[in-house]
């Protein structure tokens, strides 16, 4: 198992280089630029400090020098610096990442808790009303555009019945102490976890349902069945334990799904995380700061699909890693 994970670790290498120049000529390629707003500003003195910051930033450098620079920063710890506020990039997003981080992990969560019971009961419950209700809400929650569902949260719970506070992650207005303060921390939290849980949750649903059927009707199941043992066990023990496999994939890879959701998430609830340093950085084309959220974005949709790799090993013992 460890020698699988070395080997995929360093075949994960030229992927992240491929995918490192894509989104540093993506970038690169944007209308404008960086020092677009100084530009516009016309004049002796702003043309001087225009000047001044292309080469204090390295901009009058040919692309395949600046990548170079700028990938060997990265490797080196060095993500360069925030054009808009000069501080490191490195500082900058790791100010910014446990909040998405919180965010992401509990809209996961969420999303398992609902996902695999009410996916396992429609599976053993088939053509139920249930099944039916469970599987239309599935539907819905898939085609229900996350920035619409968080919009309407908003305007029920908010400004119409004043439940919940509509932004930020605490009441900045007063200071909380112990009880008080994890309500109001739980109470910022809900809307924004319930609008990132809302299309993983429908996915998840269906796969572990479409999962859980196939699986139901192997002949190892009516043997288990046959053979008189408990409809839980054979359901948990038997049914459960091979339909996991396909699910691992499905629920690992939602977690970067999840990560690059809380780019809409964190803009409708003004919450200062990854999510909201991204729109804001593309706003004011802050590439450093860009490229250092799409590097994360990447690293996590590798990693996610190692993990993955590693789960199927663990749970089917039909699987080598030799």
């Amino acid at each position: 198992m460890g020698s699988y994970v070395i080997r995929r670790s360093l075949q994960a290498i030229p992927l992240l280089i491929g995918i490192s120049v894509v989104l540093f000529l993506m970038l690169q390629m944007t209308p404008g630029g960086p020092l677009a707003s100084s530009e516009a500003g016309g004049g002796r003195a702003t043309a001087e400090r225009t000047e001044r910051l292309r080469e204090e930033f390295g901009l009058d450098d040919p692309l395949p020098v600046q990548y170079v620079n700028w990938a060997g920063g990265m490797v080196r710890g060095d993500w360069g610096t925030s054009y808009n506020t000069g501080r490191p990039v490195i500082d900058t997003i790791v100010d910014r990442l446990p909040t998405t981080l919180l965010l992401t992990g509990l809209a996961f969560v969420v999303a398992l808790a609902i996902a695999l019971p009410v996916g396992i009961f429609a599976a053993t419950r088939q053509y139920s009303t249930f099944d039916y209700v469970s599987s239309g809400l599935s539907f819905v929650g898939v085609a229900t555009p996350s920035f619409w569902f968080g919009l309407m949260l908003l305007f029920l719970f908010s400004f119409e019945l004043g439940w919940l506070p509509s932004s930020g992650l605490e009441d900045l207005r007063e200071q909380h102490l112990g009880l008080a303060a994890v309500w109001d921390r739980v109470s910022h939290l809900i809307m924004p976890v319930a609008v990132l849980a809302l299309i993983a949750t429908a996915q998840l649903t269906r796969y572990v349902r479409d999962s859980m059927l196939e699986v139901l009707h192997q002949d190892y199941v009516r043997t288990a069945r046959g053979s008189g043992l408990p409809e839980r066990s054979v359901v948990v023990r038997h049914a459960f334990r091979n339909a996991a496999i396909p699910m691992v994939t499905i629920a690992v890879l939602m977690i970067p799904e999840l990560f690059l959701g809380a780019v809409i998430t964190e803009s409708i609830f003004a919450i200062p995380g990854m999510g909201r340093l991204f729109i804001e950085s593309a706003e004011l084309r802050d590439y450093p700061v860009l490229l250092g959220i799409l590097t994360i974005a990447a690293l996590l949709v590798v990693l996610a699909n190692l993990v993955a790799d590693v789960l199927y090993g663990l749970i089917d013992p039909r699987i080598s890693y030799g």
